[in-house]
């Protein structure tokens, strides 16, 4: 209905005499039952629902003006503070859906917009200790609220409101003893352990990308149109991480929660110096401020890739967003699937040593077997047995993403990618199962596909398992926070950085990621999947943030030279960027020298400190 036919509308009611709160109660009951339509409506079809959600929010700006237009006369048929706040927090809901579907910011920042009126007016606070439904109603609010500021990095807010959550639940539960709330104290203990665990020092910088931090895409150094033919774009993302007893809040996991900032660009530089994090005296984020009307996004940069965030996949609902995705995917896109979850042997599961046999075999024989004569001329060929074998041994393995015992119905094996790998794919498997995942390799139906494995087994540190650390997942924290990352390996805590060492190495890290990458674009033996997907900012900050975690796990004295213990990539990386390389071998021997650890690595003979640097220790 367009704007004029509404107010045409309206005032053909008021000519008839219809009361306005008739007219207003019309108006809310066609808003929630386009609003329950919606609701349910997936996240990762693109663009798909976009004209419906345009509509239902015609229908919400319409009621909101109309309730503003006559706010006096609807109070004084009765309509509550709380029902008023009803509408804002749909708004603020449709905003947030929108954004979970697009991927802009925009979206997210009117979300915070609507929800922050709430909280400053308080619409929900009349008569809230007096009916269960509005205590309710109010922590439903708090709880969304949470999730826009997390997404949004308002951390000063989220402090705010967990308090808020802490002391309404409190009140809520003396004033109403009969309710169990042992449902809100969950939603507490949750984002209590999610900040614990996503401390202030994790978010020094943004894990968005920043242009005041990161190279601008403009100035990367580009590979040579000859050796890539043709630049590919990150569009898509499919993000899913399970773990028992991982850190999450609602269903956003923390190492999904990473990710998903790493795959987005951040707002203006104005609005990052407004909105740096500085770490107080209790670990918590300083105060900071930023101004809502401002327009944070940044018209010269391409909008940011989508991303789907499943949390516990069925392998049908799995398959179903990818087949989706894939279908969608614009010709130069490519996609990108982060799966973080434990891995899960044959022996494990020897029920289903029938399925997984033939799917090694369909693998094997689409891979290298087309007749009877290549088979006879591969049986010669050591190369080709030694990468079917692989290909056997790998494939067995698979990813658990839900509770054991209920067969292959939350399992991803690798053989329910290879089918996509029609289009391109960017694969990012972090488990210790991650090696089942080289099947992929060599099996591709068009695409290859290029992959970061994080290692296969768990780095032990003064008997805590840092793969996954309290922190999240160390391979993760290499991609998405670096810096981080080493400190932690080497044991260098937040509570204890020195801020002048910490920037020396920031300043490092920055210069040395962009050498690996000038290094990359000017290689004569660069693969052709690396080199069509290194003009894409996202991808190729992954990459060479990778390169970095392999130099730094490799190189790590109590795994030094360990294969389980580093990560692997397919395909292969020029040997001038190989954790071995002098390059790469100096880059960790300079950052270990700024925190005083270089006896926690070992270094080959001949690798040095450039002299034109001063040292320190």
């Amino acid at each position: 209905m367009s704007q004029q036919n509404m107010n045409c509308n309206i005032n053909n009611n008021s000519s008839n005499n219809i009361p306005v709160s008739e007219v207003y109660w019309s108006l809310v009951e066609k808003a929630d039952k386009k609003f329950s339509k919606i609701r349910d409506l997936p996240y990762y079809e693109r663009n798909r629902y976009d004209t419906y959600f345009y509509k239902v929010f015609k229908v919400y700006t319409q009621l909101w003006k109309f309730q503003q237009e006559n706010r006096e006369k609807l109070v004084e048929a009765g309509l509550k503070r709380w029902e008023i706040g009803e509408i804002a927090s749909r708004i603020a809901q449709l905003y947030f859906g929108q954004y979970m579907r697009t991927s802009d910011m925009s979206y997210l920042s009117e979300s915070y917009i609507f929800y922050d009126a709430i909280l400053t007016r308080e619409y929900f606070r009349d008569g809230l200790y007096q009916h269960l439904n509005l205590a309710n109603k109010q922590l439903r609010f708090l709880a969304r609220f949470l999730m826009v500021c997390l997404v949004l990095n308002r951390r000063e807010m989220v402090h705010q409101l967990v308090n808020h959550l802490k002391m309404l639940l409190d009140e809520c539960k003396r004033t109403f003893p009969e309710t169990d709330f042992k449902e809100w104290k969950l939603v507490v203990q949750e984002i209590v352990r999610f900040l614990k665990a996503d401390t202030a020092f994790m978010n020094i910088r943004p894990l968005r990308y920043s242009l005041v931090l990161d190279p601008h895409p403009d100035a990367l150094l580009h590979v040579a149109t000859s050796a890539a033919n043709r630049s590919l774009r990150l569009r898509d993302a499919i993000l899913s991480s399970y773990h028992y007893n991982e850190v999450k809040f609602s269903e956003l996991t923390l190492d999904a929660f990473r990710m998903l900032q790493c795959l987005e660009w951040e707002p203006s530089g104005s609005f990052f110096q407004s909105n740096n994090i500085k770490i107080g005296q209790n670990g918590a984020p300083g105060p900071s401020r930023v101004n809502y009307s401002q327009d944070i996004a940044d018209p010269t940069l391409p909008p940011n890739p989508r991303k789907a965030i499943l949390h516990r996949p069925s392998v049908t609902h799995f398959i179903a967003v990818l087949a989706t995705i894939c279908e969608e995917l614009p010709p130069d896109g490519v996609l990108l699937i982060y799966l973080s979850a434990s891995g899960v042997e044959p022996s494990m599961n020897t029920g289903d040593n029938s399925n997984r046999n033939f799917e090694s075999h369909t693998i094997s024989s689409d891979a290298y077997s087309t007749s009877p004569s290549s088979s006879t001329n591969n049986s010669t060929n050591p190369t080709l047995q030694r990468r079917r074998g692989e290909c056997l041994c790998y494939q067995t393995g698979c990813l658990q993403f839900g509770t054991r015992g209920n067969g292959g119905l939350s399992c991803i094996y690798p053989s329910d990618i290879i089918p996509f790998t029609r289009r391109p794919l960017f694969i990012v498997i972090d488990s210790d199962g991650s090696e089942s995942f080289k099947a992929i390799s060599g099996a591709e139906k068009g695409e290859p596909a290029a992959m970061l494995l994080s290692p296969s087994s768990s780095i032990l540190i003064a008997g805590t398992d840092f793969s996954r650390s309290p922190s999240g997942s160390l391979f993760t924290i290499f991609l998405t926070a670096p810096l981080q990352a080493f400190c932690l390996l080497i044991g260098v805590s937040g509570s204890e950085i020195e801020m002048d060492k910490y920037k020396k190495a920031e300043t490092l890290l920055s210069s040395s990621l962009n050498d690996w990458g000038s290094t990359l674009a000017t290689s004569d033996d660069l693969d052709h999947v690396w080199a069509q997907i290194l003009s894409d900012p996202f991808l190729r900050r992954l990459l060479l943030r990778f390169i970095f975690c392999w130099t730094v796990l490799t190189l790590y004295a109590p795994t030094f030279e360990k294969k389980k213990f580093q990560p692997e990539c397919m395909p292969c990386l020029p040997e001038s960027v190989l954790p071995m390389s002098k390059i790469s071998q100096t880059v960790v021997l300079q950052m270990a020298n700024i925190f005083g650890a270089t006896n926690k690595f070992i270094f080959l003979e001949g690798i040095v400190l450039p002299e034109s640097r001063e040292t320190e220790h």
